[in-house]
């Protein structure tokens, strides 16, 4: 067996044995629920913006509704937790996929590792509002479209990266209406089990739509060299306000977060290790 060949086996069992130790499966499951009562509340958030047409939705105003708790803080530090292992777990599953084609094997390899740097990213906001320093999601967007901006080829990389998100956003939206997300957990039977699918489907359609939308704002703002147009997802639920009965469409695509939520606290206890 050649050097790289064993380096790689090695790198498969190291990442198997992380991936079974129950010391990274059950913060991991906190951090599914942690993901799905930011889901809610931003959820909560954008139903709010729709109907009232107040309020920006993004995981900052999430969070500080976290802080709104009783116990808040403590909250947000399990959920960082939570969300770290979630992380790394997901790493772990990234390596090890071997099952499909090729193209299947790098499709689920790329879902791995966008929501691995999203949990993490999301883990590290957590601990900056525990710690009693928020930063705003869509301020830090901004600054890094405009650090992409600033380089060379920056249209072309925010260009790029919008495409990808894009991406994202519409395998997401494929894999709610071809319920794929079934592989991930345990559905139960019965009434229980139509409910998480139902659950799984309509969440993964609306967080897909905000995800496209978000990418089709990196999109726009490459085009126009405008660092100020990229504000992720509350630029994507913003961008959906000013379409005809974009109100409506706001408060459906909220109830559609909380459904997602709803899923992913439910994936806590059914998630596949």
């Amino acid at each position: 067996m050649s050097t790289a060949a064993e380096g790689k086996a090695q790198l498969r069992k190291a990442a198997r044995t992380a991936g079974e130790s129950s010391l990274l499966e059950i913060p991991a499951r906190a951090g599914f629920a942690a993901s799905g009562l930011i889901q809610v509340l931003l959820g909560g958030l954008a139903i709010q913006l729709g109907a009232a047409h107040v309020g920006e939705v993004d995981q900052t105003g999430a969070l500080d509704e976290v802080t709104k708790l009783p116990g808040g803080f403590i909250v947000l530090w399990i959920a960082a937790i939570g969300l770290f292992a979630l992380a790394l777990w997901l790493l772990t599953e990234a390596v090890l996929v071997r099952a499909g084609s090729t193209a299947d094997r790098w499709i689920a390899r790329g879902e791995h590792l966008s929501k691995a740097v999203a949990y993490s990213a999301l883990g590290l906001t957590a601990i900056a509002f525990a710690d009693g320093h928020p930063s705003h999601a869509s301020t830090t967007t901004r600054q890094i479209s405009a650090g992409i901006l600033a380089s060379p080829t920056g249209q072309i990389g925010l260009g790029v990266l919008g495409l990808v998100t894009g991406a994202v956003g519409g395998y997401f939206v494929v894999k709610g209406i071809r319920r794929r997300f079934r592989q991930d957990v345990q559905v139960p039977d019965g009434v229980a089990g139509h409910v998480v699918v139902v659950l799984g489907m309509v969440g993964y359609i609306a967080k897909g739509i905000v995800v496209v939308l978000a990418g089709a704002a990196f999109v726009l703002a490459a085009i126009r060299a405008q660092p100020a147009t990229a504000t992720g997802l509350a630029g994507g639920l913003s961008a959906l306000q000013q379409l005809p009965f974009g109100g409506v469409l706001t408060v459906v695509v909220g109830l559609g977060l909380i459904a997602s939520g709803v899923y992913n606290i439910a994936r806590a206890w059914l998630a596949r290790f």
